[in-house]
């Protein structure tokens, strides 16, 4: 299983490549691994059906009883062949669907893909904690799913609307899941249901559970957010809302049925909200023109239908349930491809604008017929064999069930499934009337023809629909399997036929009723036109939504309404009161205190005092700049001389990074502070400041004394060496607390798509501009067009650009460089000395880094400040050559290596499982290599290697946003501000066109 997961993992990381590759067809290869993991499934089914499950256990987190343990017994491995085998239905249709220029295709089919393997993961994890990951993973997966069409704000509001409601239930499940493992003793899904925690932490828990499945199966009153979701791709609703995540709401429903379904709090909501739903989503789906919202509101009502079952808690209640269960994944997963189908073809999915449809597509019509049909309940359908069987369950309960209190819920159960059958009744005739009938009122509508491989999958699923329902005998095993562990009479068989049974005239009736329905449709759209909404939670999500928009601007507005001075000021009010209220409160105080450990060092202190000191008075930016930079290599020196080789290097190297970082962004500010709005409460915010200083002060005097337990600095070389390392602090960094290092990384990656997002305000390309390379002629090497503008600095005279072309040609054609951006800097920002020095020093600098990247963990180095120091390289080569140069320094993507990088650190994470050791645990490879000695290379190298891409892609973004965005904007202002176009047309020659102004500079 785990093996599996991996697979699907993988695959969906070089799916974007294999889209270039490929194109659509794509989804051809990748439906691949699903059907192969089904086939597997199927492999195991004799053995599940003779009691045996499968399982699969790794060590995660020891220490708090986590581990990837995964189980497939006959309920995970129904929804597990539900997943796989529906997942590359879709998948294969997809290659139909899409057109090869859809935009981020890969993107779409890589997460399509991924979603299937954690779903797979989900329904068979045995652990509370690892299922709880994988319900979360669903999440952000259907929000990225629901949102592919980014450029639509219908697409983006649903996709934010669907991860608020499922993610706020998934907060409320983890609380549950906490209790209910703690109450229990063990994380252990199998043994918390074998062994039921009761009393009042299992309704708490339990209920708290129920919260997160109801929110993802879109029950009242979570069930707005499906119907909105109807924005993305038909794949997507086929998949995720009728075969897939909705059915994760379900599968835990009847997961926990056996061990819980005896405490209070169940039944009121799975029985209580389960039917109301059903009738909700029924009711609303009579009203809906648009064909997928029609089975997005009969999604929302079979689910509740599916809770109300699979919850009731009865054996045979539970079989006809997972009968439901499979019946609707198929039927509803055809409908909503068909749905597909019918847009591509038409044009429109409004049945009001459809006429004639079921003559022209007879085939595609008889595969809805068919589905639809399974939907209602219509022989001979395993929908018609699952809804009898519901009936029948049903109905024995209100009488069975007497002494135990639990026929009133039984005749809930049953009234509301019958009204809600009716309702289903009359909006599955609804749908096919409305989408295949021809009205003559309405003119034909042009059709083109879809491909014959676009109807494969729907009919393949309503084949299975009537197939299964011959078959339901051989299927029932499979059922009773999981339905065997619930108590209750099993009287319950499932057929087609069952003689003349109540079940029978029951849904003898529910046809009638609904046929009057339809019959009558036109006095029940009066009337539902007439009834005011009794519920409408999309509203009500709305207002709270927008209610805690108020209270945050509110909020913001009160603390940051004197800017950012303000807001710094009462994030130092709260640290000096928390703090200081803390220290004078302590008891633990040190014994003795020693003012310094060498001369130096309060000399240091003392400089850097008055450096923070002279910072806070000065009034030139840049030499406040400058000042708290004292501050920080004094940080240096102190490191260094305290025997910290490590901390004082990467100090080092990330005040030097600082000071860059001010520098590019003090140039769009005035060289002079509080320029235009003097300083104000100068004395205030100076005993503030002195206070905040004093504070820290003595927390660090008290930590000093806190210790009551012996240090474990003792045991570090050790395990150092253990971890194949004589640096203690890399070692640390990478792989004792490597959780905490990913965390940081993560943490990095956020912060330089935050600078950019600030940046690049009307969206980004992928890299810095680059120089065009010519096979030859005097603009061999010339800026590349950019598309926003065009673009220039310094507005030199024709003959200066004459001059600095010719420059440039001459250089490139006469010597080999690699520095070749510098004539496109005006003279006035142009060094030559510094193009020396970049010259001479950008080479051995990224070669030393790369040292320091390998060296690391036996030396003063690593990944940081191997990344940090190749980030230096490229802040020269911007300096010496301005954007176009840092283009040529790097043509990639800096989101490429922040991305690859943070993907390369966490896949050593996964790469420890394949190892059979536990997440993070390092493997090496030790080999004696001639002249070199031995090489010794650990999972700890990799994700070191991951580190170092990531700085090294936090600065280059930091680069192209704060550099050379920055530069381009400047540029254009300037251009806009300052160039007359009637100048440009006297003479004739456009100083920017390409022929002429970009040889020098854009």
């Amino acid at each position: 299983m785990i093996f599996s997961l991996v697979v699907f993992g993988a695959l969906s990381l070089v799916t974007p490549l294999l889209t270039r590759l490929l194109g659509r067809r794509v989804f051809l290869v990748l439906a691949v691994l699903p059907a192969a993991v089904f086939a597997v499934l199927l492999s195991w089914l004799p053995g599940v059906l003779a009691g045996q499950s499968v399982s699969e256990t790794v060590e995660w987190i020891p220490t708090l009883d986590i581990a990837l343990s995964f189980r497939a017994d006959a309920l995970a491995l129904l929804l597990a062949l539900i997943v796989t085998g529906v997942g590359a239905l879709v998948l294969a249709y997809c290659a139909w669907y899409f057109d090869d220029d859809e935009p981020s295709l890969g993107r779409f089919a890589a997460l399509l893909l991924a979603f299937a393997g954690v779903m797979l993961g989900l329904v068979t994890a045995d652990d509370v904690f690892v299922l709880f990951t994988f319900w979360e993973l669903t999440s952000v997966l259907s929000y990225l799913l629901i949102g592919h069409y980014t450029g639509r704000k219908e697409s983006r509001g649903a996709a934010l609307q669907a991860l608020t409601v499922t993610t706020f239930g998934g907060l409320a499940m983890l609380v549950g899941l906490v209790v209910l493992a703690v109450a229990g003793g063990t994380t252990s899904l199998s043994e918390l249901i074998a062994n039921p925690v009761t009393g009042v932490a299992g309704e708490w828990g339990i209920a708290l559970v129920l919260v997160g499945a109801i929110s993802k199966s879109a029950l009242v009153p979570f069930h707005f957010w499906l119907p909105a979701a109807m924005a993305a791709p038909t794949p997507v609703s086929a998949y995720l809302h009728a075969a897939a995540m909705v059915k994760a709401g379900v599968y835990l429903v009847a997961r926990l049925a056996p061990g819980y379904a005896v405490l209070e709090a169940w039944h009121p909501i799975v029985i209580g909200l389960g039917t109301f739903t059903m009738l909700v989503g029924g009711w609303r789906a009579l009203r809906q023109y648009d064909l997928k919202l029609l089975l997005a509101y009969g999604t929302v009502s079979q689910l509740g239908f599916l809770v109300l079952v699979t919850g009731f808690g009865t054996h045979d209640a539970a079989l006809a349930g997972v009968a439901l269960l499979l019946a609707h994944a198929l039927f509803k997963a055809a409908l909503f491809l068909v749905v597909g189908i019918i847009d591509h073809a038409a044009g429109t999915r409004d049945w009001r604008r459809l006429s004639g449809l079921g003559r022209r597509m007879p085939v595609l019509a008889t595969v809805a017929m068919v589905a639809a049909a399974s939907m209602a309940g219509l022989p001979p359908l395993i929908g018609f064999a699952a809804k009898e069987g519901v009936f029948a369950s049903l109905l024995e309960a209100t009488y069975a069930s007497e002494p135990s209190g639990l026929a009133g819920w039984a005749w809930l159960a049953l009234i509301g499934a019958i009204a809600g059958s009716i309702l289903t009744v009359a909006y599955s005739v609804r749908f096919v009337w409305g989408a295949f009938w021809t009205r003559p009122s309405i003119a034909p509508t042009e059709l083109h023809r879809p491909a014959a491989m676009a109807v494969a999958s729907p009919l393949l699923l309503a084949a299975a629909s009537l197939g299964f329902a011959f078959a339901i005998g051989w299927l029932e095993p499979l059922f009773a399997g999981y339905a065997d562990e619930l108590s209750g009479p099993h009287e319950l068989h499932l057929a087609l036929w069952h003689g003349f049974e109540p079940a029978l005239f029951i849904s003898l009736g529910v046809y009638a009723l609904g046929a009057l329905l339809v019959w009558g449709r036109a006095r029940v759209a009066r009337m539902q036109a007439a009834l005011p909404p009794m519920l409408d939670s999309g509203r009500g999500y709305l207002r709270v939504v927008s209610f805690v928009d108020r209270v945050a601007a509110a909020v913001t507005t009160a603390i940051q309404h004197r800017g950012l001075p303000g807001y710094l000021a009462v994030i130092v009010l709260v640290f000096i009161g928390g703090l200081g209220f803390s220290a004078i409160v302590n008891t633990t105080w040190p014994d003795s205190v020693r003012l310094w450990d060498y001369p130096a060092q309060p000399f240091l202190a003392l400089v850097m005092a008055v450096a923070a000191i002279a910072a806070a008075t000065v009034r030139q930016r840049m030499t406040a700049v400058l000042l708290v930079s004292v501050t920080g290599y004094g940080l240096v020196l102190l490191f260094g001389m305290s025997g910290a080789p490590d901390l004082a290097l990467t100090q080092g190297l990330v005040e030097t990074i600082v000071i860059v970082v001010f520098v590019l962004v003090l140039r769009r500010l005035p060289k002079q502070i509080a320029q235009r709005h003097p300083s104000v409460h100068k004395l205030a915010r100076g005993i503030i400041g002195l206070v905040a200083g004093a504070v820290m002060g003595v927390i660090g005097l008290v930590a000093l004394g806190a210790r009551i337990e012996p240090t474990i600095a003792g045991g570090l070389p050790a395990l150092a060496l253990e971890a194949h390392g004589k640096n203690i602090v890399n070692v640390m960094l990478v792989d004792i607390r490597a959780w905490d290092t990913l965390g940081e990384i993560s943490v990095l990656v956020a912060v330089a798509t935050g600078v950019a997002s600030l940046i690049f305000v009307s969206g980004r390309t992928g890299g810095a501009p680059r120089l065009e390379r010519r096979p030859q002629g005097r603009d061999r090497f010339r800026p590349v067009p950019e598309k926003a503008s065009s673009i220039r600095a310094a507005r030199p005279s024709l003959a200066e650009v004459e001059h600095e072309t010719d420059a440039a040609s001459e250089a490139a054609e006469t010597r080999q460089t690699w520095l070749l951006a510098g004539p496109t800097l005006s003279p006035r920002r142009r060094s030559i000395l510094i193009e020396v020095l970049v010259r001479l020093l950008f080479h051995p600098a990224i070669v030393v880094s790369v040292y320091l990247l390998f060296v690391g963990h036996n030396a003063p180095g690593g990944g940081f400040a191997g990344g940090l120091l190749a980030g230096l390289a490229l802040v020269a080569r911007y300096l010496a050559g301005g954007r176009y140069e840092l283009g040529e320094a790097a043509p990639i993507d800096a989101g490429h290596l922040l991305g690859g990088g943070l993907l390369l650190a966490a896949g050593t994470a996964a790469s420890s499982l394949l190892f059979g050791l536990a997440v993070f645990e390092s493997s090496w490879f030790e080999a004696d290599v001639p002249v070199l000695g031995t090489l010794s290379i650990g999972t700890s190298t990799l994700f070191d290697i991951g580190v170092y891409l990531v700085v090294v892609g936090l600065v280059l973004d930091i680069l192209r946003s704060l550099g050379a965005e920055v530069d381009r904007q400047e540029e254009e202002a300037e251009e806009s501000e300052d160039v007359d176009p009637g100048d440009l047309g006297r003479s004739g020659d456009r100083i920017d066109s390409p022929s002429q102004g970009e040889g020098v500079r854009t």
